[in-house]
């Protein structure tokens, strides 16, 4: 028996197929993958992603401690409410993890970073606050989280609500959060849907996630929240980027804040340097145009050379298997994926593939 989230017997009552996931017991689907998927391009789904890590980080020095932990800078934000997507890198450049950073008060941040990724996640960022002054890390082991996505998840949510705290809520821009007595809510996902994100105390969260069951948001499980997030044509921490490759090479250039010069993050040296020397690969979408499913490692052939195919899968929304692939850098519009040794045409093209429920290429 792995580890268990507070909703695991909301799980087993809906008829969820559990799987291992990271040492957790979470549900893969509740019956149809696809149909889960639909439904949160078409309405709303909540995912219990209460697996994940959420850490506190404050103190007087916290600003300065972020901007030197983190590739991206937080000092982007101009007040709190904001939150920022980024990469924590070791001093090769490599990726330790991909997270969101929320300011919530001039002084309090909030991190959530992936849940297989988090003992070594924690060791690091407490070993980093140890080198610095005026800061605390506090992992907040008693939440709970949800995500709410669809197009009609953030009223079903705000339904939900204490009625005072509503329209505050339902305002919160795109990648904006805020505090609602103990519900913490941001504007930030990871399907290409719009809704929110919500960490809770894991006592509130059975009656919470019972009363989304009632404004008819669906259950989804992380069978479709991966097929939703690679349409969305995000990345995933350990198949798209890990520590031996750098955000250079993994379609994450946008989040190095190179800016201002003098900020000494840490990896600067070792991207810069990369970067000066030239980066051999790039990272691209690929849609199949032959049969087969696109799988993480498969060859991909070009005149340029191989690469690999990163992730993949059946997208529900194109019906095409798509995927993400790092391939060289000098690989033109089509490719060639080695599908059980024999090779299958697919089209380069650039991520997202759907976003909030618009194709976003050409099939």
């Amino acid at each position: 028996m792995g580890n268990r989230t507070p909703l695991y017997d909301q799980h087993v009552a809906l008829g969820a197929r559990m799987v291992d996931f990271g040492g957790w017991d979470m549900p893969v689907n509740y019956g149809s993958q696809i149909e889960e998927h639909h439904k949160v391009r078409q309405a709303a789904g909540v995912f219990d992603v209460s697996h994940m890590t959420v850490v506190d980080v404050e103190g007087p020095g916290v600003k300065t401690f972020l901007r030197r932990l983190l590739s991206n800078d937080i000092a982007k934000m101009k007040q709190p409410g904001r939150a920022l997507y980024g990469c924590m890198l070791d001093e090769q450049g490599g990726v330790i993890d991909d997270l969101i950073t929320y300011w919530r008060a001039e002084d309090r941040y909030r991190l959530v970073v992936n849940a297989a990724t988090r003992d070594k996640d924690l060791a690091w960022i407490r070993a980093r606050a140890d080198e610095a002054e005026g800061v605390t890390v506090s992992e907040q082991a008693d939440t709970t989280m949800l995500a709410v996505q669809g197009p009609k998840a953030r009223e079903r949510v705000a339904g939900l609500l204490p009625e005072a705290h509503r329209e505050a809520a339902l305002a919160i821009k795109p990648f904006g959060c805020g505090d609602f007595d103990d519900i913490f809510l941001a504007r930030t996902g990871y399907t290409g849907e719009d809704g929110f994100e919500m960490v809770l105390p894991a006592d509130d969260v059975v009656s919470f996630w019972q009363g989304l069951m009632e404004a008819d948001v669906a259950p989804i499980g992380l069978g479709a929240r991966d097929t939703l997030r690679l349409e969305a044509g995000l990345n995933l921490y350990g198949t798209d980027m890990d520590e031996s490759v750098t955000p250079l090479e993994s379609g994450l250039g946008w989040t190095v804040a190179w800016e201002p010069e003098d900020r000494d993050f840490i990896g600067r040296k070792a991207l810069a340097a990369k970067k000066a020397g030239g980066v051999a690969w790039k990272f691209v979408g690929l849609i199949l145009e032959g049969r087969g499913v696109l799988r993480s490692h498969q060859a991909v052939v070009c005149d340029g050379g191989e690469g690999e195919v990163t992730s993949g899968s059946y997208s529900p929304t194109l019906e095409r298997s798509i995927g993400l692939a790092r391939v060289p850098k000098n690989c033109g519009e089509t490719v060639e994926v080695e599908i059980r040794k024999r090779r299958v045409p697919a089209k380069v093209v650039k991520p997202p593939f759907v976003r909030q429920g618009e194709i976003k290429v050409t099939v």
